[in-house]
């Protein structure tokens, strides 16, 4: 994934996670569902990019 996607991805993550807390305070249990579920999008996108990359982290597999 492109620093471009994770970038994207991280955005995401934190919109949901504003969108969560929103929902909390004002007991919108809509939007609370919603950014939940716009966060743990955002993780996962977050986590394949990761696994994605390799162990060193320059997204070629075995190559230090």
């Amino acid at each position: 994934m492109s620093i471009f996607g994770r970038a994207k991805a991280k955005a995401e993550e934190l919109i949901g996670r504003a969108e969560e807390v929103y929902g909390e305070s004002h007991g919108d249990a809509a939007a609370q569902t919603a950014g939940e579920a716009r966060r743990l999008e955002g993780e996962a996108e977050e986590e394949a990019a990761e696994r994605d990359a390799g162990p060193d982290g320059d997204g070629v597999p075995g190559r230090h």
